[in-house]
Order: C-alpha cells, then structure tokens, then sequence
C-alpha cells in the first residue's frame, strides 16, 4: 500500500452503464466481457459494471407481493453464480487478458442453503486474481424479500494497480460508517455499483440520488469515485410486467439511471449518462487527492479520535462452526463397552 501510495497512479476509468441479458447469466457475462473489451481497447485500466449485473435485479419485489414474487425467487436462484465457478473464472480470464481492474456486481447463491442469495460485488485484478467477494450489508426495503445480508469480514480497501480501490454496492454508499471503513483504510478510489430504480417513490429521483450520494463520499474522502448503474431493457419490461400496463410504465420511468466518474471536489470529471446505455470514460490523477486532504482529512488531522472510535467486527459469519480436534472418546472398560463399569455392562 505504502509503495501504491507514493508513486499514485494516473490511468483511464470506465464506467458501464448497460443492462444485462436478463436472467441469462452465460449471456449476461459474455455481454460484460464484449463491454470490458471495449472499455479497454479505449485504454480503461479500471472497469466498473452495475450492481448484480449478472443476471439482474429482483424488480418483481416492488410489483408483486411475496407470494406471487416466490417463484421468480427460485428463478433468479437458478440463475445466479457460484463463487468460485465458471462465470465467474470466464470474468477472471478476461480481466487478465486484458489487464484491467474490474468491479462487478452479481447473484451469489449461498453454498450452504438453498434459500439464501447475496447482492455480491466481485472485485478482479489485473492479473485475473479474485481480490475481494464484497456481500451487501443490508439489502434495501423489498430487497430483503431476495437477499441475505453479507458481514463485515468484506469492506476492505484493495491494493491495485490503479491504487487502494474499495466497493460498495447501491444503497450501502448512503451507510456513513461503511464509507468511513473504506476511507479509513487509505482507498483513493471508490466503485460504486447500482441498479436503476424508476419502482421508486414517485418523489424520488434514483439519478439525484446518485450523484448526491456520489459526490458526497468523493468530497469528504477526497478521492475519485467511479459509479456504474444498470439500465432497465424492453427485455426487462416484458419479462416482469408482461401486460400489467401499470408496471410498464413504472418501469418506464425516467432519470432512474446515472453512471459517471466523480473527483476529490464533489464534481463529475465528465458530463455523467443518465437512463441511455453506455460507458463513461475520464482520466484519473491520484495526486489530486494531496491538496485537498490538507483542508480536511476526516481519516487523519481532521478528526478527533480520542473523541470518535468505530470498531469493525470483521470476523467472517457462517451457519455453524466446528472444532478443529474431535471430542475426546468416553472411557470404556476391558470390553470396549463405552461409558459403562464392570457391573452395568
């Protein structure tokens, strides 16, 4: 870290803003390697996809209720990804093919019950390696009808060659201490990834959302955040409303999508894309993150920690936990009679 730290990168950042080929997932991940191959035939060294881009988001949650959304849930269970497995060792393969970072959201099932999937976000080096598996905290209102929440064994901060790079999925970037976790570690370069949400309450604008959540994190940590969104396809539309017209034109909601790349100033690099499909590209100079940190560094001089404390539980969760040496055998006689004396057996 403290070698990435001195020398501070400057390289070319991607965000993808599409929409994945739904409840497909070979077809979704071939389509993230076709875009992760453009992105880096324009000389992106990070890439960064939408929230569980493979193979999509839940939407039937907000539009049914749980007992007509509980096949779909199966559904989407059939469809989503094994950590390891193929899809994504098919990811990997194309990450060091081409030698870029890459940050993408996908639907992990659980390798211990058939009921649980995880909002996870796959964080890839350039050399295909599987840096970080990062489970969403805290699935969001309906999503909890889908998702399990993950521990805090994942919000790490990871050395790349674009510099220490963390991830947090949608909602999570809202999470005050989660960011400061991040921050906390020494990440200069934020992946945010998000799914479009025109199922939202009509007052709510999901591309303000983004931005303000976004330039909010860039502005306090004083360094550079890349936020990916998914786009809602005619695809989509057909699959979840088939002709619930009402459906259909919730889902044709506008300004439900915002993709950009955001500076240690709050402020977009680049013009961000808003709802249409495609990738956004800008240029990223680590050293502009020094100057603004002597203002306000709230991971260093400008904090007070003998006031503030935040304690992590990073300690890994999981259903049960055995111990390593078997219990020690009951006593037993001459005969072999466990647990018994002479006179009971």
């Amino acid at each position: 870290m403290r070698e990435q730290m001195e020398r501070l990168p400057r390289f070319k950042a991607a965000a993808v803003q599409s929409s994945p080929v739904f409840l497909d997932p070979a077809a979704t991940v071939d389509k993230a390697v076709a875009l992760l191959t453009e992105a880096a035939s324009h000389g992106a060294e990070l890439v960064v996809f939408p929230e569980v881009f493979v193979p999509g988001y839940p939407y039937w949650n907000w539009t049914m209720n749980p007992v007509q959304g509980s096949p779909w849930f199966e559904r989407l269970w059939r469809a989503s990804v094994d950590i390891p497995g193929p899809h994504v060792d098919a990811l990997r393969a194309a990450a060091r093919q081409h030698g870029v970072v890459v940050v993408i959201g996908v639907n992990e099932r659980s390798p211990q019950s058939l009921g649980v999937l995880y909002n996870t976000l796959l964080i890839i080096g350039s050399d295909g390696e599987l840096l970080g598996v990062h489970r969403k905290l805290v699935p969001t209102w309906a999503e909890k009808l889908t998702w399990t929440g993950g521990d805090g064994s994942s919000v790490k901060v990871h050395s790349t060659p674009v510099g220490p790079l963390g991830a947090l999925a949608c909602g999570e970037n809202t999470n005050t201490l989660a960011r400061f976790t991040l921050l906390a570690q020494g990440e200069l370069v934020h992946a945010a990834s998000y799914i479009a949400l025109p199922v939202a309450p009509e007052d709510y604008d999901m591309a303000d959302a983004i931005a303000v959540r976004t330039a909010a994190h860039s502005f306090e940590g004083k360094l550079f955040s890349v936020v990916a969104c998914s786009t809602i396809s005619p695809e989509i539309v057909d699959t979840v409303a088939g002709d619930d017209e009402d459906v259909r034109r919730m889902l044709a909601r506008p300004r439900s999508a915002l993709s950009g790349i955001f500076g240690p100033d709050g402020r977009p690099v680049t013009e961000p894309l808003v709802d249409d499909e495609g990738i956004v590209y800008a240029d990223i100079d680590l050293a502009k993150c020094i100057q603004p940190k002597q203002m306000h560094d709230i991971v260093g001089h400008y904090n007070r920690f003998d006031v503030f404390r935040l304690h992590v539980d990073n300690t890994p969760r999981t259903p049960v936990t055995f111990t390593t040496d078997p219990a020690p055998p009951l006593p037993s006689d001459e005969t072999g009679t466990a647990g018994a004396t002479k006179e009971e057996s």
